[in-house]
């Protein structure tokens, strides 16, 4: 990585990298609700869907949550890969917790059940969290609702979160997967970031990097907003192009006038 711009700003590190520690996650009012409303749920023994565009902090919200959650009551599984059919899902399920898994698409999901039953007499609770749960296969998607089903469906023995694009939602009103839909109480959405928490979140992160003046303009913020449509991951792109494009001009603030050529850049490098 090219530290021109590092040193241009006095910046200890990357300021808009996503490699950052759970501790130091920023989130905006609305992101801390979901988060408090997830991690409620949660201790409900409930589960959830979470839905948002790509790139609204979805995962930024998880990880908080990961954070937020006392390790000694809970178990968190995360599983990144939707795409897989019924038993390379559960085999990826059971990796994922330390199981061995088995051969058959049925040997396989009795390991995770009895697994889930297990937990349940430590007094620990398990939570699966499914990333990118609109590309489930069909097939996985209509056989969900049975892992959540214990002792004649009279036990919640564990939580689901399924995160995913607004789609997911009218996904799982299809008549299908009613029994899915049905069990799945609390129901949240993810915002874009308003002008507002763009301002903020530029401050903390150019902060958090060892800056502490504004360096980007009320009409940088402005333009950078509207370019990255209020997400955090377009957001983090442009502003790190934006702090190159200044460096190499030897300016000490991202003003407006910057944004065209970066603006023109980002979109050559994404066609191309």
């Amino acid at each position: 990585m090219s530290d021109g711009y590092l040193g241009a700003f006095a910046l200890k590190a990357a300021p808009f990298s996503k490699e950052i520690a759970d501790s130091d996650l920023w989130l905006p009012s609305s992101k801390t609700g979901v988060v408090e409303d997830i991690c409620e749920a949660v201790s409900e023994h409930a589960s959830v869907l979470l839905t948002g565009d790509p790139g609204v902090g979805k995962t930024c919200v998880l990880r908080a949550v990961r954070k937020r959650l006392p390790e000694s009551g809970f178990r968190l599984t995360y599983c990144h890969n939707a795409t897989l059919g019924r038993r390379d899902f559960y085999r990826q399920l059971c990796l994922a917790l330390g199981l061995s898994p088995k051969a058959t698409a049925a040997a396989v999901f009795f390991t995770v059940t009895n697994h889930v039953q297990e937990l349940g007499g430590e007094r620990v609770h398990p939570v699966f969290l499914v990333d990118e749960a609109h590309l489930l296969h069909p097939e996985m998607l209509g056989h969900l609702h049975i892992l959540l089903n214990y002792e004649w469906d009279s036990k919640a023995l564990l939580s689901l979160i399924l995160v995913g694009l607004p789609e997911l939602n009218d996904q799982l009103q299809l008549r299908r997967y009613r029994s899915l839909h049905s069990r799945i109480h609390w129901r949240l959405h993810i915002d874009p970031l308003s002008p507002e928490d763009t301002a903020e979140y530029l401050r903390y992160r150019m902060k958090r990097a060892g800056c502490d003046r504004d360096v980007f303009t009320h009409d940088a913020v402005a333009l950078l907003h509207e370019a990255a449509s209020g997400g955090m991951r377009d957001l983090d792109r442009l502003a790190t192009g934006c702090l190159r494009e200044a460096a190499r001009r030897k300016r000490k603030l991202v003003e407006r006038d910057l944004l065209p050529r970066v603006l023109d850049r980002d979109g050559l490098e994404r066609d191309g």
